[in-house]
C-alpha cells in the first residue's frame, strides 16, 4: 500500500536496517488479512463486533464451526472456531491458535500514517495492532482454506477475544464456554509478539488502584487540612522503595528479559488548585511479579504503611481515608520444556530455544484450565503500543511459514 512520499520518508529513514537484512516474501493473502483486521478499530473501549462477524462468517465459509460469547452488555464478543480434523473429530487434541481482538488507544500518540490502516514502507508493515497481535490471527484466518484442503488428522481450533489489554476479561467466558462444550484441545498457542520464539513461561500481574481521601483546607492554613496528594505520593515511594528491593536482593531468574519482580505506578491525579489543600487524590500501580513473590504479601505490606498514616489523618478528620481497590489480575503460567505443545511448537518454528518474558498474556487462563500453553508469535513487545507500531516483513514470512509447518504436523496425526 504505497503512502505520498512526504509521509514515507522518515518511515522509510527508520526502516532502512531492516530493509537491507531481510528479503522476506509473504504471501499476499496473509498482507489483506493483515489489512483487513487492523482496519477494524477495536480499541479496547470500542465494541470489536465488526471484526468477530466478519470472522465468523469467514471460518464458517471454510467450515469451520463457530461459537460466540458474549459479554454482559453484547456490546463484545469472544469467538472460538473449530476447524474439525478429516475424521470428523472436533472435541479431543488438536490446537488452539488464540489472539485477543483488542487494541490499545491511539490518542495523543504522534502517529506517521493513519493508525488504522495498515501502510507496508521499506520492510515494515505501521498500523496499531500489527505487533499485537493481529498480525498472528490474520495470517492464521488467512491460511484457512490450506489447513482445510490438508484434511488434518486432528481438530484445529481459532480463539479471539474482548478486552485483553484491560485484564485479559474476555477470554475468562471463552475458556469456561469451551470446558462446558466438553472440548479437550492438546494445547494452544497464544500468538503475542515474542520474535517467533517459542516463549514457555511468563510473569503473574496484579493491579490495583489507591484512593485517598483528605480534608480541604486554604493553603495559607495548610495545617487544618490533611493533603490526599502527600499522602498518596508516600504510598508511591513506598512502592517504589519496595521496587528497589526486588532489584536489589531478588530472588531472580535469568531466564526472563527483566530478572526479577517489578513494581510500578501508572497513573496519579489529585487536587484541584494550588491554593487549595487537595481533598481527593488517587493512583494506580501493578506488580509483575516471578512465582517466588507474592502479591498478596506485597499488597498487605502497602496496606499496613497505609494503616500507619491514619491517625494522623484522623486527628484533624475523622471522615479521611486510604483504600485499596483491586482492578485485574493476569496468572502467571510456566509449561515444562518436556510438553507436547512446546516440542510441536519447536518443530514449527525451527528452533529448539526457548524463553521466558515479562509481559502478561492469556497464556495463564488456558495454562490454568488444563491446555499446556506456549507464546509464540511475530513482531516484537518493544513496538507495542507505540506510536508508528510497526511489524517487519521478516517476522510475518516467519509466521507463515510456521503455520504451514503446522498444517503438516496436524496432517501428520
Amino acid at each position: 500500500m504505497p503512502i505520498p512520499a512526504e509521509t514515507a520518508a522518515p518511515l522509510r529513514a527508520v526502516a532502512a536496517e531492516s530493509e537491507r537484512s531481510t528479503a522476506a516474501r509473504v504471501g499476499e493473502p496473509c498482507l489483506e488479512m493483515i489489512r483487513r483486521m487492523v482496519a477494524f478499530e477495536t480499541v479496547s473501549r470500542d465494541s470489536n463486533r465488526a471484526l468477530i462477524e466478519w470472522t465468523r462468517g469467514w471460518l464458517e465459509q471454510h467450515g469451520a464451526k463457530v461459537t460466540i460469547t458474549w459479554n454482559d452488555e453484547r456490546s463484545k464478543a469472544n469467538l472460538f472456531g473449530t476447524l474439525a480434523a478429516g475424521d470428523g473429530n472436533a472435541t479431543h487434541g488438536g490446537v488452539v491458535l488464540s489472539g485477543h481482538t483488542d487494541v490499545v488507544p491511539v490518542d495523543g500518540q504522534p502517529w506517521s500514517t493513519p493508525p488504522f490502516e495498515a501502510t507496508r514502507a521499506g520492510s515494515r508493515i505501521y498500523g496499531r495492532g500489527c505487533a499485537d497481535m493481529k498480525s498472528f490471527f490474520s495470517i492464521a484466518l488467512a491460511l484457512l482454506p490450506h489447513f482445510r484442503q490438508r484434511r488434518l488428522a486432528r481438530p484445529l481450533h481459532f480463539a479471539l477475544s474482548y478486552d485483553e489489554e484491560v485484564g485479559c476479561i474476555g477470554v475468562r467466558r471463552l475458556i469456561a464456554d469451551v470446558l462446558a462444550q466438553g472440548l479437550r484441545p492438546a494445547g494452544c498457542i497464544v500468538g503475542e509478539p515474542t520474535g517467533m520464539e517459542v516463549i514457555t513461561a511468563h510473569k503473574g500481574r496484579s493491579s490495583w488502584r489507591c484512593r485517598v481521601r483528605g480534608h480541604e483546607a486554604h493553603s495559607a492554613l495548610a495545617p487544618q487540612g490533611v493533603n490526599a496528594v502527600e499522602v498518596a505520593c508516600e504510598l508511591v515511594a513506598d512502592i517504589s522503595a519496595q521496587g528497589r528491593r526486588f532489584r536489589d536482593t531478588g530472588p531472580y531468574d535469568s531466564a526472563y528479559d527483566v530478572p526479577y519482580t517489578t513494581v510500578h505506578v501508572g497513573t496519579i491525579r489529585g487536587g484541584t488548585a494550588l491554593n487549595i489543600v487537595p481533598r481527593d487524590c488517587e493512583f494506580e500501580f501493578e506488580m509483575r511479579h516471578l512465582p517466588a513473590d507474592d502479591p498478596g504479601a506485597f499488597i498487605g505490606a502497602l496496606e499496613r504503611r497505609a494503616r500507619a498514616l491514619t491517625p494522623a489523618m484522623h486527628a484533624v478528620d475523622p471522615a479521611t481515608y486510604v483504600a485499596f481497590d483491586a482492578l485485574s489480575t493476569t496468572t502467571g503460567f510456566d509449561t515444562t520444556a518436556d510438553s507436547p505443545i512446546v516440542a510441536l511448537a519447536q518443530r514449527c518454528s525451527e528452533d529448539t530455544a526457548c524463553g521466558k518474558v515479562s509481559f502478561g498474556s492469556e497464556a495463564g487462563l488456558f495454562d490454568g484450565a488444563g491446555i499446556a500453553t506456549v507464546l509464540c508469535g511475530p513482531g516484537h513487545i518493544a513496538q507495542a503500543h507505540q506510536p508508528d507500531e510497526w511489524i517487519g516483513l521478516d517476522q510475518l514470512a516467519r509466521c507463515e511459514a510456521f503455520m504451514l509447518r503446522l498444517a503438516d504436523e496436524l496432517a501428520a496425526g
